[in-house]
């Protein structure tokens, strides 16, 4: 871990990039306290489509009409 302070990351912000993307993490601080975490941002994979078929169930009713109140408090008082 690399603890720098502030006007050093300003300065040096492009190196300090290069050193996380080489998998070190700078610690950013202020007056000696630490203030900020750069780590390297995780790829995500891929999404796919159907990924969640048969892990989330709606009962019948999620798709009857909402009240009118409810309807209401969603949509605010614009038809009334």
């Amino acid at each position: 871990m690399i603890i720098v302070n502030v006007h050093e990351a300003k300065i040096n912000l492009s190196c300090l990039l290069a050193k996380v993307e080489a998998g070190e993490e700078v610690v950013i601080a202020r007056s000696g306290t630490s203030v900020a975490r750069i780590v390297r941002v995780q790829k995500q994979g891929k999404r796919q489509f159907g990924s969640m078929k048969d892990r989330i169930k709606f009962d019948d009713s999620f798709f009857d009409p909402l009240p009118e109140e409810e309807l209401v408090a969603w949509e605010g008082n614009r038809f009334h």
